[in-house]
């Protein structure tokens, strides 16, 4: 994934029913060249569906998780297709590894964190809750 992907995905975080016209635009690339895109995104996991949230629902989290043992890659690359999973990021700091968690009820929140700590590789896991958003883009 380049930074023209990472635009792309951040594009359709905010709408995910842009039209493909519409992302182009707001790249300046050709609409085949954002469909070619999408479907290598897709193809390769990366972009594992399409959801639509309700405004007030769901619950946003960040998984602060813990690597260990020569299975990192394999961990990191099985922690990717988990569909709770909508972003992940190497990090330096106290974790290795940050993850942001999308999930419709504080059950399947639970459910997002015990799968994330069966995956192989992953020594820890822990939750921070997002409760409000303050800004940004």
């Amino acid at each position: 994934m380049d930074d023209l992907d990472e635009h792309l995905i951040e594009r359709l975080r905010a709408n995910a029913r842009a039209p493909v016209s519409e992302l182009a635009r707001a790249l300046g690339l050709s609409r085949t060249t954002i469909q070619s895109r999408l479907a290598r995104l897709e193809r390769t996991g990366v972009i594992t569906g399409y959801d639509v949230r309700l405004k007030g629902s769901g619950v946003d989290a960040l998984a602060l998780i813990d690597l260990a043992g020569p299975r990192a890659a394999e961990a990191t690359a099985a922690l990717a297709r988990l569909s709770a999973v909508r972003r992940l990021r190497a990090v330096s700091g106290p974790c290795d590894l940050i993850a942001d968690i999308a999930a419709a009820t504080p059950a399947d929140l639970e459910a997002a964190l015990a799968a994330i700590r069966e995956v192989g590789g992953v020594a820890a896991a822990r939750l921070a809750v997002i409760l409000a958003e303050k800004g940004g883009r």
